[in-house]
């Protein structure tokens, strides 16, 4: 149908189909819709373009979905080449088989493609060597928020960002100012709105496209050089690609780099994890930041996501318990809403690993746990920071519950009882002071009595405006001193299962030795531990780690400290 400015016109000739096949098979280049309401585009490679039979996709990223495509389900595949949007026509698998632990399945090879350019609204596409950045800032970020410029029109730009800084933009205001910054150090700044998002999970990227607001006619002729030169340079690139030599042209004025020393800017995105594990553990928490920044959008939580990181984190405890419990600890750079819900969603998913609990109601807690704290990200900033709640700022708290059970509501494999036992269970109390319900006593599911006591160990761990972080000895304490809000018997189970220094505690000896706790011994008390020079938040650059003999000479722990917070604002 071809008629309409900006409708998809169809492509049928063989050798250009080719082309924009082989384009959409490079790594990253290639999405698969599911033909049905509210689908999202979901990642696969295209590993082989076979003309005029076939089409082979690797579908190992996305094995939740198998199953429909098996029994027939429709699906689109979308990408972008030589400056278009392409998609093919509604396509079925036909057979599917595993391959060396890949999944793979086959389709038939479509008898047309079809492709999306407006000239009007022409987008430059950048490569990532090209290297133009674009600095996001607004009232609420303390430092601008670095991106990278993947493509640009006059009316908005599209900007890579990692995928765990994707709430911030959330907390922005309706516009924000983008500086486009270029190699040759040409700049231009704009006011933009976001449009539109999307996350690639695998790469861990983040993807916010912004329109420009507000233009001038200055703004409008400088944007128009920018995105004529970006084009200029892409095409000379490609020829030298496609001739196999160096380009003969002089690159872009653009992308000439000009030398500058200059300090380094809080705008770097590098990062040192404590521990490998960390770092594993850092793309979980990349996730749950996508998820957060949904939320604030207004969108449920993605079910295949959400099941699939429910997996791999559960897979990760149960690998090295006792790494993913020290690093729960050293997951210092994301919002204390992010590290909470995966603080409670391991340590939940451990102590109920202990009771002969089947692998999906596990799974279900853990996945519950994992996203229960979400909602207070849509509570107003000031009800957030308050150092005391009147009655109606305590009613206005309450809503965040059933705003993560609302965000959830897509989410069909997960064991309604257990979602609510778990989102709603952990702000319960035994005497009914707790909310959103009141419910007390043997109205309380068990899991919930067993959430709450995981929920406020942690949450008492950390800093609040009104207090500071408690040691766990103070919690532990406190729990055992209120019997008419926590179920005893769990509270209990914590202290044997977890210890009175937990892996992940920062404990003092006599001799004024600190130390982090990797491992504990039968009685709760450390067994290994990591010596650190000051109480600061953990780091790669620690001292020594020592057990047995050395570890006696140091004699048992004398205090327990609050663990040191550096994390960002939820």
């Amino acid at each position: 149908m071809a008629e309409a400015s900006g409708d998809y016109k169809p492509v049928s000739n063989a050798r250009e189909m080719q082309e924009l096949l082989e384009v959409l098979s490079e790594p990253g280049g290639a999405s698969l819709m599911l033909d049905k309401p509210g689908s999202q585009p979901l990642p696969v490679l295209l590993m082989d373009v076979r003309a005029d039979e076939s089409l082979v996709l690797d579908i190992s990223a996305i094995r939740e979905v198998a199953g429909e495509l098996k029994r027939g389900l429709g699906f689109r595949l979308l990408g972008q080449a030589r400056a278009k949007l392409v998609r093919t026509p509604v396509l079925t698998v036909t057979q599917a088989y595993e391959v060396e632990g890949r999944l793979l399945c086959e389709m038939p090879y479509p008898e047309q493609l079809e492709v999306l350019q407006r000239r009007d609204n022409f987008r430059a596409e950048l490569s990532a060597s090209m290297d133009a950045k674009v600095l996001l800032h607004h009232e609420k970020a303390p430092t601008p928020l670095q991106g990278a410029l993947k493509n640009l029109s006059l009316e908005g730009a599209l900007v890579v960002l990692p995928l765990g800084k994707g709430s911030l933009l959330a907390s922005a205001p309706s516009t924000i100012e983008l500086k486009l910054v270029f190699p040759n150090h040409s700049q231009l700044v704009l006011s933009g709105a976001l449009r539109h998002d999307a996350s690639d999970l695998e790469r861990q990227m983040f993807f916010a496209g912004f329109e420009f607001v507000a233009r001038n006619a200055e703004q409008e002729r400088q944007l128009w050089f920018f995105v004529r030169e970006i084009e200029r340079e892409t095409a000379r690139r490609a020829r030298a690609v496609q001739d196999g030599r160096h380009p003969e042209k002089e690159p872009s004025p653009l992308f000439q780099a000009v030398e500058r020393r200059q300090a380094p800017t809080a705008t770097s995105q590098d990062v040192e994890y404590a521990t490998p594990m960390t770092q594993r553990l850092a793309r979980l928490a990349a996730y749950l930041d996508n998820q957060l920044f949904a939320i604030k959008q207004g969108r449920r939580i993605d079910s295949v996501q959400l099941s699939r990181h429910a997996d791999r984190l559960l897979a990760l405890l149960d690998e090295d318990r006792e790494a993913m419990l020290f690093a729960l600890v050293c997951l210092q750079r994301d919002s204390v809403l992010v590290q909470h819900g995966l603080a409670v969603a391991v340590r939940l998913a451990d102590i109920a690993g202990q009771q002969a609990m089947p692998h999906e109601i596990r799974k279900a807690l853990l996945a519950s746990a994992m996203v229960h704290d979400l909602g207070k990200s849509l509570l107003p900033d000031a009800l957030r920071e308050a150092t005391s709640l009147d009655a109606d700022q305590y009613r206005e708290l309450h809503a965040h519950v059933g705003r993560v059970m609302e965000a959830l509501a897509g989410c069909t494999w997960l064991s309604r009882a257990v979602m609510q036992a778990v989102v709603t269970g952990a702000n319960e109390r035994l005497d009914g002071s707790g909310y959103p319900r009141g419910l007390q006593g043997d109205k309380l599911h068990e899991l919930s009595r067993l959430m709450a006591v995981v929920d406020v160990i942690d949450a008492m761990g950390r800093d609040r405006p009104d207090r500071e972080a408690w040691s766990i000895d103070g919690i532990y304490k406190y729990l055992l001193r209120h019997p008419h809000q926590f179920d005893q018997r769990w509270v209990k189970r914590y202290i044997r299962h977890f210890g009175i220094a937990p892996i992940g505690s920062l404990v003092r000896y006599a001799g004024g030795e600190l130390a982090w706790v990797l491992n504990i011994d039968e009685q709760g008390q450390p067994a290994r531990v990591q010596l650190t020079d000051s109480p600061v938040a953990a780091t790669r650059y620690m001292g020594a780690v020592i057990e047995k003999r050395e570890l006696t000479l140091l004699g048992k722990p004398v205090e327990t400290l609050a663990v040191p917070s550096a994390s960002t604002p939820s």
